[in-house]
């Protein structure tokens, strides 16, 4: 595991929303953006080894089938705003409507 990169939000790992899911590897929580489930690395950088996205990629499904049923959310792996640390969120379609739209 790499060192924690200061000044990198997601190598701060702050616990400011619910968290579902932690380990060596990675950590899955709500995103303080967007609301949605959301994979960490726990090593700064943006393309971790394959086994560890696959690995990855399970913790956050295992999240969203929990929340959305496993066929209510796709996985959006652009990284947006922090684009040198891998992270991928799990999207149900009214994400954006329930995060900003309101209820």
């Amino acid at each position: 595991m790499s060192a924690p990169v200061e000044g990198c939000d997601l190598c701060e790992a702050a616990r400011l929303t619910p968290w579902h899911h932690e380990d060596e590897v990675c950590w899955v929580a709500d995103c303080e953006v967007c609301g949605v489930p959301m994979v960490v690395w726990r090593s700064h950088g943006s393309q971790p080894p394959p086994g560890e996205v696959e690995h990855m990629r399970a913790a956050l499904a295992a999240v969203a089938d929990r929340r959305f049923g496993p066929e209510g959310w796709s996985l959006d792996s652009v990284m947006r705003q922090i684009p040198d640390h891998f992270h991928a969120h799990a999207r149900n379609p009214n994400w954006w409507f329930n995060r900003f739209g309101g209820r």
